[in-house]
């Protein structure tokens, strides 16, 4: 069983390697393994989409020198039981919050390493996709058509209908990659951008800093008032967990939609459902939910106003590649290492 006594970090050998739910990622059998098997002396992929039996899980573990999950929650009584054997914890994704991340490192002097750049570009495509959707109503066009309802084609048109150039997007917690990359591709579409972060201005080497069509400022509330469309890029952690909720919705403008492409849990779900409910606001675009897949009582399933996807932001068959291969860069510097400095991507 574990104990708290280190083991030294580095390998300098082929590594045994277990990807808990490996077929997260890899549904359609469609991902090339080849680079990341080759670093292995063993490469085990789990084939459920995640690992809920406690003891299957430490089972998997034991002899394991590396440890694979993708948004797979561990929390810190198993982690705590995981084998000596363990020298890395690889996140395959942005957010870590699934890991308990400080007593990894406390009890354990386990370092963990995430993927953040691995999905950039798609989810902030996502959060675009639902933005350009928003604009000329075709989430409700198409229900009109599945019902049969073709007044639209056939009379003056019904649903409000808005050009994206010299509309406003404001990003919550917006200057970090993923929200940049969405700035970038709306300021492209004419849109103005107001981004919030709690420095409240950009640094000189950022890409948006200077832009004149781009508002940086640590004052949320003065983005959520301009906004025609508010995208979330806040991180989930203990203080962001449901700080989004009743009061930030009721400063939107009641035409403005609202895009989660980040982490559900960082909305208040039922007060969302609340507001959704009265109309607050025009609608909701939600990429993640606070539970996933949402309960099959949950309301957001029937909301008129709220349209859901099953977290595909990162779910592009190029992204997902890109994250076996990430994988595999993070184990391969881990395994060359001289020292902890030459780990990447450690977030501990």
């Amino acid at each position: 069983m574990s104990s708290t006594t280190t083991t030294p970090r580095t390998l300098h050998r082929k590594p045994k390697v277990v990807f808990l739910n490996a077929a997260r990622l890899d549904y359609d059998q469609q991902l090339d393994w080849s680079r990341l098997r080759n670093l292995c002396d063993e490469l085990t992929l789990g084939d459920r989409d995640t690992v809920t039996d406690e003891a299957e899980l430490l089972r998997m573990v034991q002899q394991q020198d590396i440890v694979v999950a993708k948004e797979m929650p561990v929390p810190a009584h198993i982690l705590a039981q995981f084998p000596n054997t363990v020298r890395l914890i690889c996140e395959a994704g942005t957010g870590y919050n699934n890991w308990p991340v400080a007593l990894a490192r406390k009890s354990r002097d386990l370092p963990v390493c995430n993927l953040p750049t691995y999905s950039t570009e798609a989810v902030a495509h996502m959060a675009v996709t639902y933005i350009m959707n928003f604009s000329v109503s075709m989430f409700r066009q198409q229900e009109m058509l599945r019902q049969g309802d073709r007044r639209n084609f056939t009379g003056p048109f019904t649903l409000p209908l808005r050009e994206l150039n010299g509309s406003t997007v404001g990003l919550v917690s917006g200057a970090g990659r993923i929200g940049t990359r969405v700035a970038h591709v709306c300021l492209a579409l004419g849109m103005k951008v107001y981004v919030s972060s709690r420095a409240g201005q950009f640094a000189p080497d950022h890409t948006l800093y200077g832009h004149p069509d781009v508002v940086c400022t640590s004052d949320v509330d003065e983005v959520l008032r301009v906004a025609d469309y508010v995208s979330i890029h806040t991180p989930l952690n203990e203080q962001t967990r449901g700080s989004f909720g009743k009061a930030q919705i009721e400063r939107m403008k009641p035409t403005a939609f609202l895009i989660n492409t980040a982490r559900g849990a960082v909305c208040a779900e039922d007060e969302l459902v609340a507001c959704l409910r009265d109309n607050v606001i025009a609608g909701a675009g939600l990429d993640v939910t606070a539970t996933e897949p949402p309960a099959m009582d949950s309301p957001l399933w029937d909301l008129p106003n709220c349209w859901l996807s099953p977290h595909t932001g990162w779910r592009r068959l190029e992204t997902r590649q890109r994250l076996v291969d990430m994988t595999a860069d993070n184990i391969e510097a881990f395994v060359n290492a001289n020292s902890p400095k030459d780990y990447i991507n450690v977030v501990n």
